[in-house]
């Protein structure tokens, strides 16, 4: 990441890759931002003047704290950060925050969840939605990811690094959905794979769909965190295939208890709801 590292918000300070003792107590200290821009700022991104809506969803599934009287309570939490937030939140650093709460009494759910938005909102910089679900909650159950599948074609593969001359569109004006399993990205920390699912929904000139599948699998060997990674792609997209609307939303593996699915778009566009792939 191109950033001063003498910042506390750089990712020579952050948790991640490094060894961590699990918090017995409540510690929002824990949490630890990573600013959007040095990531964005390669992309042509300037803050305030994003070319996308979008959020990150996170599901925590690790999420447990006690009841005034000690008994332990266990849901799943559903998490929202608006793509306008100046922060992300660095994942190990969550993870430990949220096992801060295990051995913490509150007095019922709607005191852990306004705890929880607290402390995220101010990490992130940005209101942040908490829902807590029951863990067999049925907005949790597998559901497919709609549209054309590009995971069958047989193509070649040279190049595992993005490319954005793989988009190539042709001449006739599309409104379509297409998706691919193939996305994987790399850890820019720990080198760790991170294995997704993408979907591209756009009203524009149409994508050639062997391209579009060789883009993907470029990402490969990319190192960058998962929302970087979508934003990388919304802004290819936008800049070679020039699409008049356009929703890009990946739905990576859980990892540590925790998986994120960003989406970035247009104004106006919103993914499919509800949305959950077998994998999550």
């Amino acid at each position: 990441m191109a950033a001063d590292d003498t910042r506390p918000d750089t990712l020579k300070h952050a948790p991640l890759g490094r060894e961590s003792a699990y918090p017995e107590h409540y510690d929002p200290t824990l949490l630890f931002p990573i600013s959007r821009a040095a990531n964005r700022a390669p992309l042509g991104i300037e803050a305030g003047a994003l070319p996308f809506i979008g959020e990150d969803e996170w599901h925590a599934f690790e999420v447990s704290w006690l009841t005034p009287k000690g008994k332990p309570v266990v849901a799943v939490a559903r998490f929202r950060l608006p793509a306008t937030s100046p922060y992300l939140i660095e994942s190990k650093s969550w993870k430990l925050y949220l096992n801060s709460l295990n051995q913490s009494r509150f007095a019922d759910h709607e005191a852990v969840a306004a705890t929880l938005i607290h402390d995220l909102s101010k990490a992130a910089g940005a209101s942040v939605s908490v829902d807590l679900l029951a863990v067999d909650d049925g907005d949790l159950l597998p559901r497919p990811l709609p549209g054309e599948c590009l995971d069958d074609r047989d193509i070649e593969i040279t190049d595992y690094t993005p490319s954005p001359a793989h988009l190539v569109v042709g001449d006739d004006i599309v409104e379509e959905t297409l998706t691919s399993h193939l996305l994987k990205s790399n850890c820019p920390v720990t080198g760790q794979p991170d294995w997704g699912s993408v979907l591209i929904r756009y009203r524009g000139p149409r994508l050639d769909r062997d391209g579009l599948l060789r883009y993907l699998i470029g990402y490969r060997q990319h190192q960058d965190f998962h929302e970087h990674c979508v934003e990388h792609i919304f802004t290819d997209l936008m800049a070679r295939a020039k699409p008049e609307r356009l929703l890009v939303l990946a739905r990576y593996v859980r990892r540590g208890g925790l998986d994120i699915s960003p989406w970035r778009a247009t104004p106006g566009e919103a993914p499919p709801s509800p949305l959950r792939l077998a994998r999550q």
